[in-house]
């Protein structure tokens, strides 16, 4: 399957990856000087075991500048630094109490204080609130117990972090939805303006030649008379697959593996995969003419790409009977009805119609025409294909088709 993959990066998380970034040295700053200057509620030295704490401290110092290039983009903020900056951090709470005896019995500060907040940051900006609450978690389940017996105060702190982050992963998950939105939004506007600037130049080229063509050729007469109308068919159906467009690309968007992500791919035609669509419109869209009106929404018209080629068949098989039995100058028009579970084409003309009883003379003659080319090709798909026609009142096959493909089916024969 041939694929042209396009990937647009935004920066809308450029700002907290940051401001995480600087709230790290910070903190870690932070904490070393509180060990320093720090004192207990008598006015002594914190730290009964000195070494334990300037041992933590001395690694936080280094481990916090060392991995300062991982907290710059969500690409390099993996899920494996994630854990080990976690632990750290839950570490240094866990070994409070064997530099501090006494802060089971004050609130006192961590050995990392509040530079633990900066790891749970990064689950929240990396992941979402999910990932917030599961860091958040782990952090309040350290921090009850180093405490021992915790305190009305260290409750507060626990579920203000915990909130905290996942208020703000929540925020994060909101700004990459809109992120995602706006790309989308800036592709199609894009896509539009430059299809509006190839239908100016078709328009000022080709377009104003195909409808010279028609009427040098009508005026002129003869032979010149039928390459006009020819001229005049194709003009009909270049203006009608200008105003449609083309197929759309298939956008897929990706979000906390690589940051904020909006990947577009573009299948080939040619050779679909397992679960390509294809828009029913741009297969349509040759049939129209000076004699076919085609009338679709303005929406793509997503269908599986075998489904959406063998409807095109059918519709094909519906104008050749048109053509055929209508005579080259019916008038036909075809309407694309896009429904929430299945898509309506209705074929209609303005022939003398079908005698009744002539389909089930022409089926018991050996021409199957009808039978196979438009509805086997509908039952094979899980749809129906309904023919109305009154003598002289023109003929009408609407074609139904699900959007949901069946699981297994085969293909059917085309019968002209």
């Amino acid at each position: 399957m041939a694929k042209r993959e396009r990937v647009v990066r935004m920066s809308v998380e450029l700002p907290l990856w940051r401001a995480l970034t600087g709230y790290r040295v910070l903190t870690m700053i932070y904490a070393v000087l509180l060990a320093i200057f720090g004192k207990d509620n008598f006015g002594q030295q914190r730290f009964e075991r000195p070494w334990v704490a300037v041992a933590y401290l001395a690694f936080l110092f280094v481990w916090t500048l060392a991995t300062l290039p991982k907290v710059r983009s969500a690409a390099s903020c993996t899920k494996r630094f994630l854990v080990a900056d976690l632990v750290v951090a839950l570490t240094g709470i866990l070994l409070t109490p064997l530099a501090d005896f006494d802060s089971q019995s004050f609130d006192g500060p961590t050995l990392p204080s509040i530079w633990t907040a900066g790891a749970v940051l990064a689950f929240a900006i990396k992941g979402g609130w999910r990932w917030a609450a599961f860091a958040s978690t782990f952090v309040a389940a350290a921090n009850i117990i180093q405490r021992g017996e915790p305190s009305r105060d260290t409750y507060h702190n626990v579920l203000l972090v915990w909130v905290a982050s996942i208020a703000i992963g929540y925020v994060v998950e909101v700004a990459r939805a809109s992120e995602r939105t706006l790309a989308r939004a800036l592709e199609i506007e894009a896509t539009t303006r430059e299809r509006e600037r190839l239908a100016r130049d078709i328009h000022d080229s080709v377009l104003q030649v195909l409808a010279m063509v028609q009427r040098r050729g009508t005026a002129i007469g003869g032979e010149a008379a039928e390459l006009g109308r020819m001229a005049g068919e194709q003009e009909v159906a270049l203006r009608t697959l200008v105003s449609s467009g083309l197929v759309p690309p298939t956008r897929v968007s990706e979000d906390a593996a690589e940051g904020a992500v909006v990947r577009t791919v573009e299948i080939d035609e040619e050779s679909p995969g397992d679960g390509a669509v294809c828009d029913l419109r741009a297969l349509l869209a040759p049939h129209a003419g000076s004699r076919t009106s085609l009338a679709e929404p303005g929406a793509p018209v997503l269908l599986p790409a075998e489904s959406a080629r063998e409807l095109a068949a059918a519709v094909s098989a519906a104008l050749d009977n048109v053509r055929v039995h209508a005579g080259p100058d019916a008038q036909a028009w075809i309407l694309v009805e896009d429904e929430p579970d299945e898509v309506i084409v209705t074929v209609r003309d303005d022939g003398p119609g079908i005698p009744e009883g002539r389909l089930a003379q022409a089926e018991g003659e050996g021409r199957l025409g009808v039978a196979l080319s438009i509805r086997g090709r509908l039952r094979d798909l899980g749809g129906t294909a309904e023919l109305i026609s009154v003598p002289g009142q023109g003929c009408e096959v609407e074609l139904k088709v699900p959007k949901a493909p069946k699981v297994s089916r085969g293909k059917a024969g085309s019968a002209r």
